[in-house]
């Protein structure tokens, strides 16, 4: 019973930190990579659609990006839509495919970046937070209900703060390498 609940808290901080890394990987750093495009829909057949899903997305050099749909009549779309986006970037598109030079950023972008970075970083801590209380008192419950002793709930919370502890120091860790990959010039 309590494995369950220490269980299904681990599994929730998880996906809590799976889903930051894959939101950290939209942040740009002036380096082209695919991942840049995974937020960006493209109004494919009247269906939002992922560029990932339409088109193949190289890295041919460190600040290139191509993309190369396999229906060439979503290269427009694919162009408006990634303008439209909020990355700053200017595709061209030759008739056949599409290239995006991601431009450096400034020293300024670089620190607003950060910022962004560290606020990213303190939300995924406050999920982690969430879902250690919400477990905490689902143990205190089992508790209260004496379905569990109270060594069982001294040593179920010791474990949940271990494994708060040990995903909040990887989400620290993530941010400090994105933000040293940012601030790399």
């Amino acid at each position: 019973m309590i494995t369950d609940v220490l269980a299904n808290a681990n599994a929730k901080m998880q996906k809590s930190n799976e889903i930051f890394r894959r939101d950290l990987a939209a942040i740009r750093t002036g380096r082209a990579t695919p991942a840049l495009l995974e937020q960006v829909k493209v109004d494919y057949q009247g269906v939002p659609t992922p560029i990932k899903h339409i088109a193949n997305i190289s890295v041919p050099e460190a600040r290139l990006l191509v993309i190369q749909p396999w229906d060439k009549s979503a290269l427009g779309k694919i162009e408006k839509a990634i303008q439209k986006s909020n990355l700053n970037l200017n595709p061209s598109n030759d008739g056949t495919i599409i290239r995006i030079t991601i431009p450096s950023l400034t020293n300024e972008q670089r620190k607003d970046m950060v910022k962004i970075l560290k606020k990213r970083g303190e939300d995924a801590k406050v999920v982690l937070r969430n879902i250690r209380r919400d477990t905490m008192e689902n143990i205190r419950k089992l508790k209260k209900d004496s379905e569990i002793t109270e060594d069982d709930e001294k040593r179920a919370l010791a474990q949940l703060q271990k494994t708060t502890d040990i995903l909040i120091e990887e989400i620290d860790t993530i941010c400090k390498d994105k933000e040293s990959e940012i601030m790399e010039i």
